[in-house]
């Protein structure tokens, strides 16, 4: 038995005798990270930071309440049971609570990379050395980050789960007189993060920015990088997919739709087993050929709609959201989606970006680390950064996907042991307003 097995036992049982009769769950969360950063191209930072933090949540004659601890000593343990019982005397009236997940058991198994869940410095230095050499002497930053998660759920209700996983994720830049190149990776194993090929492909991208021109605003045709559509997966995670956003109508998802080009596959795909509710995870398709098949749903807004929960409780003031959102490949090469581009944009990265229609998923943004002029099938100048306006389900609706990429790149994400995997996309149109400045 883990050291979060026995204190989420523990605390169950403190808690059901404080309680007797209510509904009780424990989640437990033991987190190992370590950071290895650098800048100028040395590292000037290795941090390392475990923590355990203990989750209660007591529903009693209709009232909730939620309390946690990082004091996993008897004091702290029966402090955070003792703060539980009085609280949730004078919680307000809960009408919406879902009730507790009964016995089941996982769908995935947990991923640990024993290399990477006893990461050394040396080793992540490693990765950061083979970057910086790859930069041929022109300036780099970044960082390379490895991490560890065991975590344990147990409640009232007979539900007991327990599963690790491991992460592992690197984000680097080089710079060449002002200019960025940018390579991202994340994964399960350190092994397969490969610092040379990063650092590579950011000093290409640095390089090959040297006196860009300055284009109009307009609509354009575009190839976007994988780091760009990253954002792209970032915001419908946090706004599209959301089932308490749609519920409150804050979303523009419209199930049962073809909304998306028949190329457009987007799913869910968890390298945490379980959520905070104690809810299995699996695959979960959200747009299937094209057609809104699906919500990320906790227990409560599942069982307001109706449906089973997909194992993505969290934050309940923000909703339930994908933490490993894909992207499915398609069978496109860059090379082969420039090649059919008569004039264009190749794009990077996309930044700074922000909603301004959530309804529409309507944002505005900038454009970051590398624009290029495509004319003829071929790249042909840098181009200065450009603020764009673009709702994202429209750039992605039917007839707009000329092209989607074979490689699905995972890319760091900003939640513990989430990702992005993005392919390149080529897209019919994407609305250019200014340039950086204005």
């Amino acid at each position: 038995m883990t050291d979060v097995e026995k204190i989420a036992d523990q605390v169950l049982d403190l808690a059901r005798r404080a309680l007797p009769g209510g509904e009780v769950e424990v989640g437990a969360d033991s987190v190992h990270r370590a950071l290895t950063r650098f800048a100028n191209s040395f590292i000037h930072q290795n941090v390392t930071e475990d923590s355990v933090t203990v989750r209660l949540r007591a529903h009693v004659d209709g009232r909730t309440v939620t309390t946690m601890t990082t004091l996993t000593g008897p004091e702290g343990l029966t402090s955070l049971v003792d703060r539980t019982v009085a609280a949730v005397r004078s919680a307000p009236r809960d009408p919406g609570w879902p009730g507790l997940p009964g016995p089941s058991p996982l769908q995935l198994p947990g991923t640990v990379d024993a290399a990477t869940r006893d990461a050394s410095p040396d080793d992540r230095a490693a990765r950061v050395r083979a970057f910086v050499d790859a930069a041929k002497g022109l300036e780099t930053a970044g960082y390379c980050q490895t991490g560890h998660w065991t975590g344990t759920y147990r409640n009232s209700a007979g539900q007991a789960l327990t599963a690790s996983a491991t992460t592992a994720d690197m984000d680097g830049i080089v710079r060449d007189s002002g200019a960025d190149g940018v390579a991202r990776r994340s994964s399960r194993a350190l092994s397969e993060l490969d610092g040379a090929a990063l650092g590579t492909r950011a000093y290409a991208k640095a390089t090959s920015q040297r006196d860009p021109i300055e284009l109009p605003p307009d609509r354009y045709e575009v190839i976007l990088e994988p780091e760009a559509v990253g954002d792209l997966l970032t915001n419908f995670a946090y706004f599209g997919f959301n089932a308490k956003a749609h519920a409150e109508r804050r979303s523009f998802a419209q199930l049962g739709t073809a909304q998306f080009d028949e190329q457009i596959t987007l799913y869910d795909d968890p390298r945490q087993p379980f959520d905070v509710e104690g809810s299995p995870r699996g695959r979960l398709v959200l747009v299937d050929k094209g057609v809104t098949s699906a919500l990320a749903h906790d227990r409560r807004t599942a069982a307001t709609g109706g449906m089973v929960s997909t194992g993505h409780g969290g934050d309940p003031s923000w909703g339930p959201m994908p933490d490993s959102f894909g992207f499915e490949p398609g069978s496109a090469t860059v090379s082969s989606m420039i090649s059919k581009v008569e004039r264009g944009l190749l794009v990077s990265d996309l930044w700074y970006t922000r909603v301004l229609d959530p309804r529409q998923l309507a944002l505005t943004g900038l454009t970051r680390n590398g624009v290029w002029l495509i004319e003829n099938g071929e790249v042909t100048r840098p181009v200065r950064n450009l603020r764009f306006t673009q709702a994202y389900p429209q750039a992605l609706a039917p007839g707009q996907v000329l092209g989607v990429g074979g490689e699905a790149v995972p890319q760091p994400s900003r939640m513990f042991l989430g990702s992005w995997t993005a392919p390149a996309l080529h897209l019919a149109s994407w609305n250019m307003t200014g340039g950086a400045s204005g």
